[in-house]
């Protein structure tokens, strides 16, 4: 599927609910299916500057895809950062440097955030957009 395809999936499981209190249960239970991340990698190293929570985020490059991985101490963001993943993992750098990711308005989850958590957010997606840059200059 393509990161767009991904997006409109997306889109399409919170449609379903009107009410905000379901749309939170649904990412508290995507951050439970969040694969466990590796503790070596639970060091200030991976932490995310910007975030209310603390959140880890690994990237993994085979030369062509980047993976990543992630786990936070709040469930809800815990639930964020595993949309995210969902969306730009097992992508190349171009893709994840392109992409425009709509779902997050369309679903209403920037609006529905406190500020911080909003800004943890923003924060998270530039990092995984600074990794790709990273992994792409690698490439070139």
């Amino acid at each position: 599927m393509t990161i767009n395809e991904v997006q409109d999936s997306i889109i399409g499981e919170f449609s379903f609910f009107d009410d905000w209190m379901d749309k939170y249960n649904l990412l508290i239970d995507l951050g439970k299916e969040l694969p466990v991340i590796d503790p070596k990698f639970k060091v200030k190293d991976f932490l995310i500057d910007g975030c209310q929570s603390k959140v880890w985020l690994h990237p993994d490059f085979d030369e062509k895809l980047i993976s990543f991985t992630a786990d936070s101490d709040a469930i809800i963001t815990r639930g964020i950062v595993a949309l995210l993943i969902k969306v730009l993992s097992k992508r190349t750098p171009e893709e994840i440097i392109s992409s425009d990711l709509y779902f997050i308005e369309k679903i209403g989850l920037r609006q529905n955030l406190s500020p911080t958590r909003s800004n943890g957010l923003l924060s998270m997606v530039r990092q995984m957009k600074l990794y790709a840059m990273a992994f792409d200059a690698m490439k070139k």
